[in-house]
């Protein structure tokens, strides 16, 4: 995304202090805990990346959905509206926003029952029950929360002018790095640290998986060493999370002790969109 990132509303608003962050979460985590909300935040990220890859949109749309899960769920707690909704949500604005084009009514619901069918059925066995009707429902919540802030900026554009910096010849590094910055929608960092610092963290540990020393290429950055530091911490934290976690046995163990909606996915469509409604105007 051209522009200048330091004049646009990602910087200006939606930048946010650790702090914060755990304040808005303290309501979820008096129900389940802190490594139970991250793995339930890993999943729909997952689920989101699933929908993405199924609807052949671009790894671009799938993170603008993530982060757009992921800023949604700072400010309100998962009981607010259900992620299982929510995600698709995402991907369908997301897809507008980044000039990918409308996904067609049809093809996003029909998506969404394919993909939880055949990939998800571990997680949520019953029939997919939303609707377009729940879908744009939830769109109309999603851009007044954001204040209509829609444009986000990634790290990836940044990565690339990196790696070229480095050395315009051998790109090796690059693709690794990317699947790194891919991972890090999993945490919190692109709610904590701009994409510049989130892109050089995912260039760190790409270079010490590697061996490639750029020892002296960092230390004649003009940056903050301690918060890429930081951001390479959360980022092996996840992997961590993820090396002794088995998703398919432990998620819907997770998912069952998730904060709920009032309302039952059981309902007919019509009937669980008003409920959500209704919901929000408590």
């Amino acid at each position: 995304m051209a522009g200048n990132f330091w004049q646009s509303s990602h910087f200006q608003q939606w930048l946010l202090d650790r702090q914060d962050l755990d304040r808005e979460r303290q309501a979820d985590l008096k129900i389940m805990n802190e490594e139970g909300y991250e793995k339930c935040m890993i999943f729909f990220a997952n689920f989101i990346q699933a929908l993405g890859e199924q609807l052949k949109v671009r790894q671009q749309v799938i993170a603008t959905a993530t982060v757009y899960f992921k800023r949604f769920y700072a400010r309100n707690s998962l009981k607010c509206i259900d992620p299982w909704l929510m995600a698709p949500t995402c991907i369908f604005l997301a897809s507008k926003v980044e000039e990918f084009g409308v996904i067609s009514n049809s093809r996003l619901i029909t998506t969404c029952q394919t993909v939880v069918k055949n990939k998800f059925s571990h997680a949520y066995p019953q029939e997919y029950p939303y609707r377009i009707t729940n879908v744009l429902e939830c769109e109309f919540y999603l851009l007044e929360m954001m204040d209509c802030c829609l444009v986000v900026y990634h790290p990836y554009r940044p990565l690339v002018q990196y790696v070229s910096d480095i050395s315009s010849t051998d790109d090796s590094i690059l693709p690794l790095a990317w699947r790194i910055v891919n991972d890090s929608l999993r945490t919190d960092v692109s709610l904590l640290y701009p994409p510049y610092l989130i892109a050089l963290s995912a260039l760190h540990i790409a270079c010490v998986i590697q061996q490639k020393d750029l020892k002296q290429w960092f230390a004649e950055l003009s940056v903050d060493m301690d918060k890429i530091l930081e951001i390479t911490r959360q980022i092996l934290h996840l992997y961590d999370l993820w090396r002794a976690y088995d998703e398919k046995k432990e998620i819907a163990a997770v998912l069952q002790n998730m904060p709920k909606p009032k309302t039952s996915p059981s309902p007919p469509p019509q009937t669980q969109g008003q409920e959500n409604t209704n919901q929000q105007q408590t």
